[in-house]
């Protein structure tokens, strides 16, 4: 897979340092999968949400923080569409992140 916008998790462990190992571990992952459907993802992540319109929901550090992404199954691409706590996720409306 594709992963666009390194950036936004570069940007978020340097707020939240505890987060810099696990977002590593998660892009190399992500990088390395070939996920031809929501199907595939979750058998590789099985706390994935699968949300509507391809946004899936990944929990980050035992779930401390939550990542939000759209995924493209077709064209092997991933973008990071947002990144915070679990409490600012609960605050938050999913579908339009």
């Amino acid at each position: 897979m594709h992963l666009i916008s390194r950036k936004m998790l570069r940007e978020f462990w340097a707020t939240h340092p505890d987060a810099e190992n696990p977002l590593k571990a998660w892009a190399k992952e992500v990088e390395r999968g070939q996920w031809a459907n929501s199907a595939a993802l979750k058998a590789m992540y099985g706390s994935a949400s699968i949300l509507d319109d391809k946004r899936v929901v990944f929990n980050i550090c035992g779930n401390k923080y939550r990542l939000v992404v759209w995924v493209h199954y077709r064209y092997g691409r991933v973008m990071t569409r947002w990144i915070g706590t679990h409490k600012e996720y609960d605050g938050a409306k999913a579908e339009t992140l």
